[in-house]
């Protein structure tokens, strides 16, 4: 057997290594179209306990594209569902009658009709919505899972850290208060790596007294593990240059992995350039990028040091492929955003399978041993400080069939 006949045999082209090589099980020259679109909204009834204090336990949203042969592939995206959801409705024009296999194509076409009328909020997200259901489905018409369309395994299993947030608690455990507790729970999973949001100010403008009291949380997990759980930290985009500048100093001692959005990111010369000259402590950003576009000049800039991205948010898991590429050639690590649903979490681990510039990943304990076991029934939860992504075609996902026929899923057909 020569090589074409092999590749052709396994489902490739020659050029492997790109969603375009692979073709599906069906007759080459098959016709395969988009033939409906569902939107897919959760009840706000849902109540699923296990210590979380927050409310909007379903803030995600589903896209469901069906096809010409009967699969349909399913993508997520999060939070403003009425606006993501609207915003599904203009786009499935353009889908209808469209073969779902076309990613680039399509989201091209989208992305263009998008920025020509201002890029982002709830267009990029329904975007990446579709583009995670397009992958999805490539990935159940070749019968692989998805991180074999996204170039194959650099890794066999995923490191992860762990999100400490009083809104997704561990049962009940607030920072500060219980940060020993905290920090001995993770450890005995051998999670050895947290995230943390210790700094709050009444502005912009933080104060030595603001900063000093925030810089305890670093304290406490220093004096509770050493240097055996690592910190990485999050401003959520709420300080000025200054501020920023102040707060890097004051977290330099304790070797934190990452700072992630002091600011917000919105000005890669001016603002980020300038911090991450002047720190040795590494600069992430930013789950509100999307696309290659917008990350160009961070990485021209050298205004960031860890790539972070959202797979919800981006322009979806195909994007945020060439995102990591990109990042990549800058030997700038990938670090992605997962504090979303249950489809995302796959994604993400499909993702972090395929790139080689991979550091850690985002893991919340609530939303993997609470909230996705809810929608999901396969859902890979961190053994010993990794996880691993589905074998199963396309994300791999078994969503529950019961949400569906008891009024937990709503679903409406968009066109």
């Amino acid at each position: 057997m020569n090589r074409r006949s092999m590749l052709k045999g396994l489902g490739v082209t020659a050029a492997a290594g790109t969603l375009s090589s692979f073709t599906n099980n069906q007759p080459k020259n098959e016709k395969i179209t988009i033939t409906k679109i569902e939107s897919v909204r959760f009840s706000n009834k849902i109540k699923i306990g296990g210590g979380s204090g927050g409310s909007d336990e379903t803030e995600f949203c589903w896209v469901r594209l069906h096809t010409s042969n009967g699969i349909i592939g399913t993508g997520e995206t999060y939070p403003f569902n009425n606006g993501e959801l609207g915003a599904l409705k203009d786009y499935a024009q353009l889908l209808i009658g469209s073969d779902p296999r076309d990613i680039d194509g399509l989201w091209k076409k989208m992305y263009h009709d998008m920025s020509m009328r201002n890029a982002g909020g709830a267009d990029m997200r329904i975007i990446s919505a579709i583009n995670m259901a397009q992958l999805d489905l490539a990935g159940k018409l070749t019968g692989l899972p998805a991180y074999r369309l996204l170039g194959g395994k650099t890794r066999e299993k995923i490191k992860v850290y762990n999100t400490v947030t009083d809104y997704w608690a561990i049962n009940n455990m607030k920072m500060g208060q219980d940060t020993e507790k905290i920090v001995k729970f993770l450890l005995d999973r051998n999670i050895t790596a947290m995230k943390i949001y210790p700094f709050e100010a009444k502005d912009e403008m933080i104060t030595t007294a603001e900063i000093d009291n925030c810089v305890q949380w670093l304290k406490q997990i220093r004096d509770t593990a050493g240097n055996k759980m690592e910190i990485l930290i999050d401003c959520w985009g709420r300080f000025d240059l200054p501020g920023a500048q102040r707060i890097m100093k004051a977290i330099e001692p304790y070797n934190v992995i990452h700072m992630e959005d002091a600011m917000v990111p919105s000005n890669a010369q001016q603002s980020y350039a300038v911090l991450a000259a002047e720190t040795s402590v590494p600069i992430a950003h930013s789950e509100t990028i999307a696309t290659r576009y917008e990350i160009k000049d961070f990485l021209e800039k050298r205004a960031l040091d860890i790539l972070m991205f959202d797979i919800c948010w981006c322009g979806g898991p195909t994007e945020a492929k060439k995102m990591c590429d990109m990042a990549d050639a800058y030997n700038i690590p990938a670090s992605p955003h997962t504090a979303g649903g249950p489809l995302l979490w796959l994604a993400s681990m499909h993702l972090c399978t395929a790139i080689p510039n991979f550091s850690y990943m985002e893991s919340n304990y609530w939303k993997y041993t609470h909230q996705f076991p809810y929608f999901l029934n396969n859902v890979p939860v961190p053994v010993d400080g990794y996880v691993t992504a589905p074998e199963g075609p396309g994300l791999g996902a078994e969503i529950k069939s019961e949400l569906f026929k008891n009024g937990d899923a709503k679903v409406e057909a968009v066109m």
